[in-house]
């Protein structure tokens, strides 16, 4: 007989799973019910299987490719230059500057 965790967690017994056609990450919902309690299978939200992201997907408004737009977020773009200097580029100062 399962139990329940102290977080509210049972673990549903593998005949029910399959009877149920439940696999790591479906969602299910308990319904009340004169008897009890009814555990059933949800059906996916979206059409292509419940992938989450598929809902979000093509819909940044944006020209940005991916690379791109992850050096954006992560303050990497645009990279600014760095000005040239008289001295061949060494950063190295001239006797005059000393």
């Amino acid at each position: 007989m399962p139990r329940i965790t102290s977080k509210g967690q049972v673990t549903i017994p593998k005949e029910i799973r399959e009877a149920l056609g439940i696999e790591p990450g479906d969602e299910i919902s308990f319904e009340r019910t004169d008897e009890g309690c009814e555990i059933r299978k949800e059906a996916p939200t979206t059409e292509t299987g419940g992938d989450p992201f598929e809902t979000y997907r093509g819909r940044a408004e944006s020209d940005e490719t991916m690379p791109e737009r992850m050096r954006r977020l992560r303050g990497e773009y645009p990279r600014e230059e760095t000005p040239e200097t008289d001295d061949g580029g060494s950063g190295a100062m001239s006797e005059d500057e000393t």
